[in-house]
């Protein structure tokens, strides 16, 4: 089907999700209204991208990555139906993407918290949400630079499911149920997965916890 021969009526319209900002625009799109699949692009990249930097986190990959999570979207213009938020559709793409980089690139992994390691920019790791936290002394800052590391180490270190079902949970604030979904498993067993990170994350940085320099 040509651009000009678009559905008048886009697949899934009635869908559920079809409220969902990102449904309309690219059931829009999908209808032939080209300038929907710009703000597509404009609103959810960013989006991408920060999890992207979350989950692999090498620098040089990432936008190449972004780029290639929306030629598939492109692909699946013709075919997509409105089964979950967008955001959530994507980021399942994202996932799969993201699996298959990581494993290419096994043994040479960086992951990046978004947290700088500029000696007046101080970071505290934490278990809880590995929120920043101020540090005036630059040798304290110091310090606090071995913890971000050992934190993303921990991070970085967790299987493909635990990390992205943790940083789906923490820093994109998305449910179970939803996390379930891009993952393609069940809520109970998304509960299981980010249980076991916690407590794998709590062992690797026990001497931290010790010291009160993880939370």
């Amino acid at each position: 089907m040509t651009t000009d021969q678009r559905p008048d009526h886009p697949q899934g319209s009635g869908s559920a999700y079809a409220s969902d900002p990102g449904v309309q625009l690219m059931l829009a799109w999908q209808g032939g209204d080209e300038e929907a699949f710009e703000r597509l692009v404009e609103e959810y990249s960013p989006r991408v991208y920060a999890l992207l930097t979350r989950f692999v986190g090498r620098r040089s990959v990432r936008e190449d990555m972004v780029q290639e999570v929306f030629l598939r979207v492109v692909r699946s213009r013709d075919r997509y139906q409105p089964t979950a938020r967008f955001s959530t559709w994507l980021y399942r793409i994202a996932f799969n993407l993201s699996v298959n980089e990581t494993q290419r690139g096994a043994g040479n992994k960086t992951l990046s918290l978004d947290v700088p390691f500029a000696a007046d920019e101080g970071e505290h790791g934490s278990l809880g949400d590995l929120q920043e936290s101020e540090v005036e002394d630059p040798s304290a800052a110091l310090e606090r630079d071995d913890v971000v590391l050992a934190v993303r180490a921990a991070i970085a270190a967790l299987p493909e499911k635990q990390r992205m079902a943790l940083i789906l949970a923490k820093y994109h604030d998305y449910p179970y149920v939803e996390i379930a979904d891009v993952l393609g498993s069940s809520e109970k067993a998304i509960k299981s997965l980010i249980h076991r990170a916690r407590e794998s994350l709590r062992e690797t940085l026990s001497p931290f916890l010790q010291r009160g320099e993880v939370a």
